[in-house]
Order: structure tokens, then C-alpha cells, then sequence
């Protein structure tokens, strides 16, 4: 009668090769444990972003404001000359900008004036001849 083996014993003196599915298997393992430190990582920072998002609380929109920005912006404005608004955008949910010229002529300057629930900034340029 032949004798029985079984797997990995050893027959004539010789081991038997290790099957090739626990060769792929390693460094599958490896290259997947790598991929999901990455992917803890990420999960760890959204985490935390999320917890600072919610401890700081949720902006309050000024966009009733508007008229009062272009208002309180277009009063700055006038100390440099006549002011004229161009345009007044919500750029966020607590930042208005309002856009103007100011002056006559070779003397016209533009200004940009950022407006939360007062002026934070104020920018006048030279107009481009």
C-alpha cells in the first residue's frame, strides 16, 4: 500500500513547496494594511475637523446687511472724492464686498471695502490709463 501524505509533510527527504497562494498572500496583506493605515488616517482627521466645526458653531449670515455695508462703505469712500458703488456681493456667509469708484477724471480710484457688522477693509487703487 502507498503511503499517506499530508500536506507540507515531508516525502523522500524533501519538503514540498509553499503553495503560491500564501506567497500572493503576504504581500497583499502588507499592501492592504498600508492602505487602510492611510485610510484611518484620513477617517481620523474628519473626525476632528468635524468636532472643531461643531464646537466653534455655525456663522451667523449677515446678508441683511447689505444695504447697510453699501451704505457704511460709500461713506468711507467719499472722504477721497465723490463715491459711486459698482457692485455689493455676499462672498460669505459673514463677509460682504462692496465694490465702488471715487473722484472724477484723471483723479477716479477704485476701492474694495470688505464689511461683516462694520468695515474690516478697506483697499482704493489707481484706475489703470
Amino acid at each position: 500500500m502507498y503511503p499517506r501524505f499530508r500536506t507540507g509533510a515531508v516525502r523522500a527527504g524533501k519538503q514540498r513547496p509553499a503553495p503560491l497562494g500564501r506567497i500572493v498572500m503576504v504581500p497583499a496583506l502588507l499592501a492592504s494594511a498600508l492602505a487602510l493605515n492611510g485610510c484611518m488616517a484620513g477617517l481620523a482627521a474628519s473626525a476632528v475637523g468635524a468636532a472643531v466645526d461643531k464646537a466653534q458653531g455655525k456663522p451667523q449670515s449677515n446678508e441683511h446687511l447689505q444695504m447697510e455695508a453699501r451704505q457704511a462703505c460709500s461713506s468711507h469712500a467719499g472722504q477721497y472724492g465723490t463715491a459711486r458703488v459698482i457692485d455689493v456681493e455676499q462672498r460669505s456667509i459673514n463677509k460682504i464686498v462692496v465694490w465702488g469708484t471715487v473722484g472724477e477724471g484723471q483723479q477716479r480710484r477704485s476701492f474694495e471695502c470688505s464689511y461683516g457688522t462694520k468695515i474690516s477693509g478697506f483697499k482704493l487703487r489707481a484706475i489703470g490709463r
